[in-house]
């Protein structure tokens, strides 16, 4: 029996096309919208909000799941460039700050689980994905493929994503005297080595979704991108012509599933989330005092360590307060690589196994 997951050739309908046309559409005008305003993850959370507003007033909208599936590949196949190799040495110098970041990660991710359960009154799942700490694009992945509600998941993580990214820099930087440095320029993989290196990501993507990992479509190219980036065997950067509209089709999906969520419901799932995140985000602020205090490290270092943001971000921000950016950047990374390595299974030990329907 063959038990590899089934791609569809058959061709869509003329008013299928036409309906993801449309979706696409307003995620890219919502996607320039936000990207002219200098907003956070302006492509991603632009498409979202445009798209939603349109399934809102009735705009029909929609995303196929096999262009999910391809723009899953594709994101998970650049999200290995961040584990480079000089990163990934220097995470064994920091053996009690690391500690420390996986107890914040669960206490964080418990805590706010209970507030958006119990308090909030969300459904198991949702509160679940809502409450994970940053990593967005796989939460997504792995929400998505157990159909879970990604209304209220968007509103918890978006709005978290918009506080840490555009709030908490600005706030921190407007205190800095130190000039802005860039990073460097990152390293793009030639005409062949991509076709090398997207041939072995679906590969191993196919095996992640045979073996039925939440989100196998992005965990398996992940982990292949990430392994020949760490090894130095391929770049793994992928150009932003190439990324921006996986983020445009991402936000689009998201705000496609808003259709049975009026401007009431919007209001209340954005209240629950303003709490998770005054739950989620206290107890980054206690844990970074308390290492600051015990080891000597700067407040706003160990902030950004421990905070549920963007690698880039954050890293970058380490750069304009002249913290330590490789200490920062380690933890960040730490805290991603450990969710996608453990996320898939204790969806699983949580919520159980995930449930099919049809083919």
């Amino acid at each position: 029996m063959n038990r590899f997951p089934k791609l569809s050739l058959s061709l869509p309908s003329s008013s299928i096309l036409a309906r993801v046309a449309a979706t696409l559409l307003l995620g890219t005008l919502g996607g320039f919208v936000f990207d002219l305003a200098g907003l956070p993850a302006a492509w991603l959370s632009g498409a979202m909000i445009f798209v939603a507003v349109g399934t809102f007033s009735k705009v029909p909208t929609m995303i196929p799941d096999n262009l999910r599936n391809g723009m899953f590949v594709v994101l998970g196949v650049s999200m290995g460039a961040g584990v480079r190799p000089d990163v990934v040495e220097r995470v064994s110098e920091w053996p009690v700050t690391m500690a420390v970041l996986v107890v914040v990660v669960f206490a964080i991710t418990a805590a706010t689980y209970a507030f958006l359960h119990f308090v909030g009154k969300w459904d198991r799942e949702a509160a679940y994905f809502g409450a994970i700490p940053g990593a967005l694009s796989f939460v997504f992945a792995l929400a998505s493929d157990r159909s879970a509600d990604l209304s209220r998941i968007a509103v918890s993580q978006s709005f978290r994503l918009f506080v840490l990214i555009a709030l908490l820099p600005s706030l921190i930087a407007g205190t800095a005297e130190h000039p802005m440095t860039a990073p460097a320029p990152p390293l793009y993989p030639g005409a062949g080595e991509m076709i090398v290196i997207f041939a072995l990501c679906i590969v191993a993507s196919i095996v992640a979704v045979r073996l039925r990992l939440p989100g196998g479509w992005l965990t398996g190219a992940f982990f292949m991108s990430s392994g020949l980036n760490a090894f130095g065997v391929f770049p793994v950067a992928l150009p932003q012509w190439m990324v921006i509209p996986c983020y445009i089709a991402l936000g689009s999906m998201v705000g496609a599933r808003f259709g049975n969520t009026n401007l009431s419901m919007f209001m209340k799932l954005l209240a629950a989330s303003v709490g998770a995140f005054i739950v989620g985000f206290g107890i980054s602020v206690v844990a970074s005092y308390a290492v600051s205090q015990a080891f000597g490290l700067p407040f706003g270092q160990m902030l950004l360590a421990y905070a549920p943001g963007g690698l880039e971000a954050m890293t970058l921000l380490s750069f304009i307060l002249n913290f330590d950016p490789a200490f920062v950047a380690s933890h960040q990374l730490a805290r991603y690589i450990g969710m996608v390595l453990l996320l898939p299974f204790v969806t699983r030990i949580v919520l159980g196994p995930r449930q099919t329907a049809g083919a």
